[in-house]
């Protein structure tokens, strides 16, 4: 069980990294969509940030694109 919180917060420390790499104009494009809605990288970093189950999913989903490692 330990495993899958380390690598959960491993994503997050993934996804933290890349976001502040990017450029401040294209923190406003979409990156993903989860369930139907459109997130830029500013609201998925939102999600992330505060823990919720959607920034979980977020995680999930950019890991299967393979635009986190």
């Amino acid at each position: 069980m330990c495993y899958s919180i380390d690598i959960g917060m491993d994503k997050r420390t993934q996804f933290l990294k890349t976001y502040a790499n990017l450029p401040l104009g294209s923190r406003e494009e979409i990156v993903v969509v989860v369930d139907g809605e459109p997130l830029t990288w500013k609201a998925a970093e939102l999600e992330i940030e505060q823990d919720t189950p959607k920034g979980k999913e977020i995680l999930d989903i950019l890991t299967k694109l393979k635009i986190l490692p």
